[in-house]
């Protein structure tokens, strides 16, 4: 690891090890701001003593990220567009990382000061959109463009739409349970446990569930939070320090064979869907198939974009045979593909069939690109832990005593925690990242709601504030940071 590094000047060096201490101290505080959501039901309920929920928490949050793959992590990373990803430069890498992570930094922690389970989601979320917005308008591009709006929308509707889920569903497996069994134990507060039964913890088996399902949110809340974070490493050390890694430098021969073989078959698959697709790729109109000196990703110029890459990538069997500014051409024509695919996949007219084919395609095209080293995940993960294990009281207390008006039951907490790894665990399926915080304190309202109990509507109203402040400050908050360090660094 160390030698990708070598040879970088001092300032370059410094910048891109702050910015690395940024990105994994924001991972840090995500782990005691969100997990604590993720304890805070058995530890309210005492299936488990506080240090132990911690530290086994962390431990599953650690092996989420580790076993998390990417697919997260690059959804993240394209909510930019594409035209900001490749034509980033140093100074301008360094200006949107450190902008949008301080802004999500500062953010986080006045959340959590005052025990709000506001969402770490939204607040990167918002302070990329923010960045990606203010670019816009410093560029003078038009708005619609400074953003992947497309990604936007269908990372805002898993985010909108999740806790709303998990609302309505831990209601209902708590209206189950208290049909399958209205007179079990498990339907007790740990307060009515402690003065009728004299006894301090949860019966066995819903200790037992209590548990593994906490440990189950802990795991799904690493894999969707940690891959972030991941994200954010791989815009650094992009941005920063491109020619090390814009393609995986340990891709295999036959990986990189793939990649070529996929742009061979994306121009058979354009050239056999011409009626559907000929105007908007014009295709057979590139005068003499060379693409303009100011590369941009324009549909249009997407035959001459496949031959670039078919000749860059002629007799290529390693990625360290190419130059540094050939790896920066490669990485460009992939996105530029896939960015021009994602929209013809959009477009009506195509079979359900043909759809797949390109999807898959899309898939072999950015396997070099969609990437990210060992080291970064570990570190990620360490940083995720590590976190876990600290500072978790404020949010606990907000989740177990202050969203109803009376303390939750045991089975609220199993009802609230299963469906939050459930949830969780299929957006990490679609590569869809969603807000931990959201889904489960929605989910433990539910189960009040269900219960009878009642919200308190102080606390209520505070989370949903920040719920509703969070996108918009922190996208302000980013945005004029990035100006202030575009200007300064103009």
């Amino acid at each position: 690891m160390i030698d990708l590094f070598s040879g970088l000047d001092a300032w370059v060096l410094v910048s891109l090890l702050l910015a690395l201490t940024f990105v994994l101290a924001f991972e840090f505080i995500n782990g005691f701001h969100d997990t604590a959501n993720a304890v805070a039901t058995v530890i309210y309920t005492k299936a488990m003593p506080p240090h132990l929920a911690v530290f086994f928490s962390g431990v599953f949050n650690f092996l989420g990220v580790l076993l998390g793959g990417v697919g997260v992590a690059y959804a993240i990373v394209h909510l930019l567009p594409v035209e900001l990803l490749i034509n980033v430069n140093t100074g301008h890498g360094l200006a949107m990382v450190f902008s949008l992570l301080a802004a999500a930094i500062t953010w986080n922690l006045g959340t959590w000061y005052f025990g709000i389970p506001a969402s770490s989601s939204h607040t990167l979320i918002g302070s990329i959109l923010g960045v990606g917005l203010a670019n816009a308008l410093i560029n003078d591009i038009p708005l619609g463009d400074g953003v992947n709006w497309q990604k936007a929308i269908d990372i805002a509707m898993s985010l909108v739409l999740s806790p709303m889920a998990g609302f309505a569903v831990a209601a209902l497996v708590l209206i189950g349970l208290k049909w399958w069994r209205p007179l079990s134990k498990m339907h007790k507060t740990p307060e009515q446990r402690r003065k009728l039964d004299d006894k301090k913890h949860p019966p066995f088996w819903n200790r037992l569930v209590l548990v593994i399902s906490a440990m189950g949110v802990s795991f799904v809340h690493g894999s969707n939070d940690g891959q972030k974070g991941i994200g954010l490493i791989m815009l650094v050390l992009i941005g920063i320090v491109p020619a090390q890694f814009v393609l995986d430098l340990n891709s295999t021969t036959y990986q990189i064979e793939r990649t070529r073989d996929a742009t061979l078959h994306l121009s058979q698959f354009y050239q056999r869907n011409e009626a559907t697709l000929g105007e908007f790729l014009a295709l057979g109109k590139a005068k003499d198939g060379d693409l303009p000196e100011q590369f941009s990703c324009n549909p249009q110029q997407t035959e001459p974009t496949i031959k670039a890459l078919q000749q860059s990538l002629n007799g290529v069997a390693d990625y360290h045979s190419l130059s540094a500014e050939k790896r920066v051409e490669v990485r460009r024509y992939l996105l530029c593909l896939d960015d021009t695919a994602k929209k013809v996949g959009k477009l009506p007219g195509l079979q359900a069939r043909e759809k797949a084919d390109l999807e898959k395609l899309r898939k072999d095209l950015t396997a070099t690109t969609e990437y990210a080293p060992f080291w970064v995940i570990l570190a990620v993960a360490l940083a995720l832990g590590l976190g876990t294990m600290v500072g978790w009281k404020r949010v606990v207390l907000t989740i177990g005593e202050k969203i109803g008006k009376q303390g939750m039951t045991y089975a609220q907490g199993m009802s609230a925690q299963i469906t939050a790894a459930c949830a969780i665990g299929m957006a990490n399926i679609f590569s869809l990242p969603v807000s931990t915080t959201h889904v489960l304190s929605s989910g433990v309202a539910g189960t009040m709601v269900a219960n009878k109990s009642g919200l308190q509507s102080g606390t209520v109203k505070t989370i949903l504030l920040a719920w509703v402040l969070t996108l918009p400050a922190s996208m302000g908050l980013a945005a004029g940071l990035f100006w202030l360090a575009t200007k300064a660094i103009g």
